[in-house]
C-alpha cells in the first residue's frame, strides 16, 4: 500500500491546484459585481490563466521529466501559492487578468508532476489506476471548493478565501519535503529500451492525442467556470445558494476517473492498444450536456452537467493511457504537459465565446456547443492518428 503514497501526495496537489483556480469561478458573480467586470471580460481572464496555463504546462513537464519532481514540485507549488495570494490585492481586469496569469503557469506543473510520478512509482498494470488518483484530486477540489471557500467568504470576504488557498498550498510543500525523501521520488527510473516512439511534433500521432484530451475534455472547462454564472444569470440563484449547488457536477468528475481508470486497467485496453471503441462511447455520451438548459428542472440540469463531467473525466484518464500506450513514458511529464497544455489552449480560445453568449443569455447555444466539442476531437483524432509519421 505504501507505494501508492506518492501518487496520494498528487492527489493532494491536483486537489489544492483545483481549490485555487475554482475559488474565483465559484465567487465569480460576487466578484464580478463588486469590481464592476462583466461576464465577457471574466471569460478573458480565464483566458489568462488558460494561456499561461498552456505554456507552463510543457514547460514543467521538461523540467520535471529532466530535474525530478522531488524539488521541481516545491519550486511549482512555491510559485503558484504566491500567485494565488495575489489575488487578494487585484481590483480590475488587468490586476485579476495578470494574477491568474501568474497562477496558470505555477499550476501547469500538477498533472505533468501526477503522471510523471506515476510512471516513477507504480507499475505498469497500476498505472491506469494511478493517474485516476493523481489526477482526482482536480474534481475532488472542485467538489470541496464551495463547502470550504462559501463560508470563508460570508465571513471574511472573497479576499479572505484567497489568504485561504495560500495557507493550504504552504501546508502542502510541508508535506512533500517528508514525501519527497522516498527513494523511488528522488530518483527517476533507469532509461530502458522500448520500441515505443518519443514524441515528436512531427509525428501526427502526437498532434491526435492533444486534440482529443483538449477538445475531448472541454465541457470540464465550461461547467466548472461557466456554471455559477449560469445558476446565477439565468436561473436568478443567489450566491449562497450556488455555493451549496456546485460541488454536484465535480462528484460526477471524480467519479468518472475511478471508474473508468478501472475499466481501463481490468480490461486492459492499454496492452491492447484498443481505444476507438471507447473513444467514440465517450463521445456519443458528451452529447446529452446540451439539454441541460431545456428540463425545466434544477435537479436533472445539475445532473446532466455532473455526467457530463464523469464522460470526461473518462477522457482524462483514457486519452493519457493511449499517449502512454503511444509514446515512450521517459517522457510522461511532457506527455501530460503537451495535453493539459492543449486543453487550456483550446479553453482559452472558447471561455470568452461561452462568456459572449451567457452576456446575450444565449445559453442554449453555450450548452449545444459545449456537447459538440468532444465530436469535432474525436474526428480530429480519427483523421491523424491514422496518418503515418512523416
Amino acid at each position: 500500500m505504501s507505494q501508492w503514497i506518492p501518487a496520494i501526495a498528487m492527489m493532494l496537489v491536483s486537489l489544492i491546484s483545483y481549490i485555487d483556480r475554482n475559488t474565483l469561478a465559484l465567487l465569480a458573480p460576487t466578484i464580478l459585481k463588486e469590481t464592476n467586470l462583466d461576464a465577457e471580460q471574466y471569460g478573458w481572464i480565464i483566458s489568462a490563466f488558460s494561456i499561461a496555463y498552456m505554456i507552463g504546462n510543457p514547460v514543467w513537464g521538461r523540467v520535471l521529466d529532466r530535474a525530478g519532481v522531488a524539488y521541481g514540485m516545491i519550486a511549482a507549488v512555491g510559485f503558484w501559492t504566491l500567485a494565488s495570494v495575489s489575488h487578494v490585492f487585484a481590483a480590475g481586469f488587468w490586476m485579476f487578468a495578470v494574477a491568474r496569469a501568474a497562477l496558470g503557469f505555477g499550476e501547469g506543473a500538477t498533472f505533468p508532476g501526477g503522471l510523471r510520478t506515476v510512471v516513477q512509482t507504480l507499475k505498469p498494470h497500476q498505472q491506469s489506476r494511478g493517474i485516476a488518483v493523481a489526477y482526482s484530486g482536480g474534481a475532488l477540489g472542485a467538489v470541496v471548493t464551495p463547502i470550504l471557500v462559501t463560508p470563508i467568504a460570508a465571513q471574511w470576504g472573497w479576499r479572505g478565501a484567497f489568504w485561504f488557498t495560500g495557507l493550504i498550498g504552504a501546508l502542502w510543500i510541508a508535506m512533500w519535503l517528508i514525501v519527497g525523501r522516498r527513494p523511488e521520488v528522488r530518483h527517476s527510473l533507469p532509461t530502458v529500451a522500448s520500441n515505443l516512439a518519443h514524441p515528436r511534433f512531427g509525428d501526427p500521432r502526437l498532434w491526435a492525442y492533444m486534440s482529443l484530451y483538449a477538445l475531448g475534455c472541454l465541457p470540464l472547462a465550461f461547467v466548472l467556470y461557466g456554471s455559477s454564472l449560469y445558476l446565477a444569470k439565468g436561473l436568478g440563484l443567489p450566491q449562497i445558494q450556488i455555493g451549496k449547488l456546485l460541488w454536484i457536477p465535480p462528484l460526477g468528475w471524480e467519479v468518472g476517473y475511478y471508474f473508468w481508470g478501472w475499466v481501463i486497467d481490468r480490461t486492459g485496453l492499454r496492452e491492447k492498444g484498443r481505444f476507438r471503441g471507447l473513444f467514440l462511447l465517450l463521445t456519443a455520451l458528451s452529447l446529452p450536456l446540451a439539454a441541460a438548459t431545456h428540463t425545466g428542472s434544477l435537479a436533472m440540469s445539475m445532473a446532466l452537467m455532473a455526467f457530463a463531467m464523469f464522460i470526461a473525466g473518462g477522457f482524462v484518464v483514457a486519452v493519457m493511457a493511449y499517449g502512454i500506450a503511444t509514446f515512450s513514458s521517459q517522457h510522461a511529464g511532457f506527455l501530460a504537459g503537451l495535453s493539459a497544455g492543449s486543453w487550456s489552449a483550446a479553453v482559452a480560445v472558447l471561455m470568452p465565446v461561452f462568456g459572449r453568449l451567457f452576456d446575450q443569455r444565449r445559453y442554449d447555444d453555450a450548452f449545444l456547443l459545449a456537447s459538440l466539442v468532444p465530436v469535432v476531437g474525436f474526428g480530429v483524432w480519427i483523421v491523424l492518428a491514422r496518418r503515418r509519421f512523416a
